[in-house]
């Protein structure tokens, strides 16, 4: 990766609240045109991250440039070259969709006339031109988070953090906002992803770096990382209990999940054929019934409980 290439990059950030160290030495680099997904449970800092890079707080130790612009001695050079969207819409619910665009338009300082152009474009792009009249407050969750994007997206910033743009969110607007984001990487811009939503992450980013603790503790593409865990699953169901506990006694080791209200366990598998079959003639040898088989590709979510050990995905953070 050429240095020229490299648009954000992080070097042994760190931070603390009081005593919870919630950054310990993170390292990240996002090359041009390219979405990185960070992933981590709750606390793990990923907001802290992407409020630090956004010039929204300031880090402990380390090092953060945007485009080569350091963000602590030269934060308003960085906000000048980014546009965040935060886990909330942060619109002024009292003024029109399109009095929304043109204010922030005016704050970059834009024209009036550039202003409500861009406004005008950026309406159209995000299907709120029949609604851009309204107060915003009178808008769905879906029509404020696209707004949200699209007011940080006024005066064409190449570096986007969207840290949880989804949440909360049905899932037809979901993929609508998949959909936005989509075209935004098609246009060249350098995209810093925070979400909850594995799926998310899996559909979206180049590249995923998992940090817990405050940690990086694995990073790759989405399939690089599901590699980490395996090539399959095995989903083994059970009558009752007794065959589920002499089922996880037999296999030992290597049940990597087990959910005791279904009576059901997982196995990873790195071999398909041979592991399978061997895991199946070994409950036979064992007269433990099994009641229902099924195999599956490895995802993210087999990837953050193998790496962090949680099975809480959610990223709403207790960061200050």
């Amino acid at each position: 990766m050429k240095t020229d290439d490299v648009v954000i990059e992080v070097k042994k950030l760190k931070k603390a609240y009081g005593k919870n160290q919630v950054l310990k030495g993170i390292d990240l680099k996002v090359q041009r045109g390219t979405m990185l997904a960070l992933l981590g449970p709750n606390g793990a800092g990923k907001t802290t991250t992407v409020k630090i890079l956004s010039t929204l707080l300031k880090a402990d130790d380390g090092v953060a440039k945007i485009e080569g612009i350091d963000v602590s001695e030269d934060p308003d050079a960085v906000r000048r070259v980014i546009g965040l969207t935060g886990q909330s819409a942060a619109v002024d619910e009292l003024l029109t969709g399109r009095e929304n665009l043109v204010m922030m338009g005016e704050l970059y300082r834009l024209t009036r006339k550039s202003a409500k152009a861009r406004a005008q474009e950026l309406l159209e792009d995000f299907d709120l031109v029949k609604a851009a009249d309204r107060p915003a407050k009178t808008y769905s969750g879906g029509m404020r988070r696209r707004l949200d994007l699209a007011v940080s997206l006024i005066a064409i910033p190449p570096v986007i953090f969207l840290d949880e743009p989804t949440t909360g969110l049905d899932p037809r607007s979901r993929l609508a906002m998949w959909e936005i984001i989509r075209r935004l990487m098609d246009s060249g811009t350098t995209i810093l992803l925070t979400t909850q939503y594995l799926e998310e992450a899996d559909q979206l980013a180049d590249k995923i770096v998992v940090i817990d603790g405050g940690k990086v503790i694995a990073e790759g593409t989405a399939e690089e990382l599901k590699g980490k865990v395996g090539n399959d699953r095995l989903e083994i169901g059970f009558a009752n209990a007794s065959d589920l506990n002499k089922a996880k006694s037999a296999i030992g080791k290597n049940v990597f999940a087990s959910n005791d209200k279904e009576n059901s366990i997982t196995v990873m598998v790195k071999d398909t054929n041979t592991d399978i079959k061997d895991t199946l003639n070994l409950l036979s040898d064992k007269k433990i019934k099994v009641t229902a088989v099924d195999v599956h590709k490895p995802t993210l979510d087999d990837v953050f409980l193998s790496l962090t050990g949680k099975t809480d995905k959610k990223s709403t953070e207790g960061e200050k």
